[in-house]
């Protein structure tokens, strides 16, 4: 008998075919909006695997409704939307999909860096309200990316392929993670005139940055770790980036210290509750560029991420080795948890 599953979404055809050659499949029929949960929670009831979401919250609420459940494949590389030892506890594999969407991400960061700088979406708006008049001196002046100090905050995957882009624009980087990156300072040392510095005090890394990145995953550790106290320490004319997760930072706070010129300006894919509407108070700000968490929104990227998943599904019920178990055996691995996007 083939394995029932169930995928949360509408997919890309690749990937379903690869769950439907395997599996006897039923999905939620929609592109862009998430699964109702009393839907998923009848769906789920007689299932064996499920591909999710990170929109898709799996807790022992959802494991309770799913008896037969031995695998969850998250269509992500973070897992913050998933109860990690609720389901290591029961035996049930979780899946994820690191690597495909590094390198994309990293382009996305570097749009923030290089909008929030020079104030192109501030530019744009500018123009599309008739508000340009003429050319002066100081007119519509921003911050230099090229030789600016860039300072990141969580040099896993993502972290070091932002690091690598900055080499081309001649930037010295500091970065702040739990350990130092060998492998990451010979790499970006192999270019000639390079720079790379670990800083373990993440003060200090604020206070001598010009650009601030932030790619930490969302734990319990980094939940809040971005507040007043932290804005205060970095330069007025610094530049603030997070493309990792929302509640990173304290929001509220975030605003404040825009107002308040410190920092300069900030570029944000990620915010503490998700969507965001059109009344929200970062809108009402200049100096921000926001991007609806697109962080791995290129075509190629998501159709790959959602055959890696459909991928570590179908080999999770069908007996192949699994590419990417995020817990092994029902027992908690000790992980390198990459930022989510």
């Amino acid at each position: 008998m083939r394995p029932r599953v169930y995928l949360t979404r509408r997919l890309p055809q690749a990937a379903v075919d690869i769950v439907t050659a395997a599996c006897e499949t039923t999905f939620w029929d929609d592109e862009a909006l998430p699964v109702p949960r009393e839907t998923l929670l009848r769906a789920v009831a007689e299932v064996d695997g499920i591909l999710t979401l990170l929109t898709d919250r799996v807790d022992v609420e959802l494991l309770d409704a799913a008896p037969r459940l031995k695998v969850v494949a998250n269509m992500a590389v973070g897992y913050d939307n998933v109860d990690l030892p609720a389901l290591t506890a029961r035996g049930v594999l979780l899946t994820n999909t690191p690597d495909v969407l590094t390198e994309t991400t990293a382009d996305l960061v570097w749009a923030l860096i290089l909008a929030a700088s020079r104030r192109v979406v501030e530019g744009h708006r500018l123009i599309a309200a008739g508000g340009w008049s003429t050319w002066s001196p100081m007119f519509m002046v921003g911050q230099d990316v090229h030789g600016a100090t860039l300072g990141i905050v969580g040099a896993g995957r993502i972290g070091a392929a932002v690091a690598r882009r900055a080499v081309g624009f001649g930037m010295p980087i500091l970065y702040h993670n739990r350990h130092p990156s060998p492998a990451l300072e010979a790499q970006i040392r192999a270019t000639p005139g390079a720079a790379i510095r670990y800083v373990p005090n993440l003060d200090d890394l604020l206070t001598e940055s010009d650009v601030v990145v932030v790619m930490v995953p969302l734990t319990p550790e980094t939940r809040g770790m971005f507040g007043a106290r932290e804005f205060a320490l970095m330069k007025p004319t610094s530049v603030f980036v997070n493309a990792s997760r929302g509640p990173v930072i304290r929001e509220a706070e975030l605003i404040d210290a825009l107002q308040r010129g410190r920092p300069w300006a900030a570029g944000l894919d990620v915010f503490e509750r998700e969507p965001i509407g059109a009344d929200h108070p970062l809108l009402t700000l200049p100096n921000v560029v926001l991007t609806p968490h697109i962080g791995s929104a290129t075509v190629a990227t998501r159709t790959r991420m959602a055959v890696v998943a459909a991928t570590n599904l179908v080999a999770a019920l069908t007996g192949q080795p699994v590419p990417n178990p995020v817990n092994d055996g029902g027992r908690l691995r000790v992980e390198r948890r990459a930022p989510p996007v």
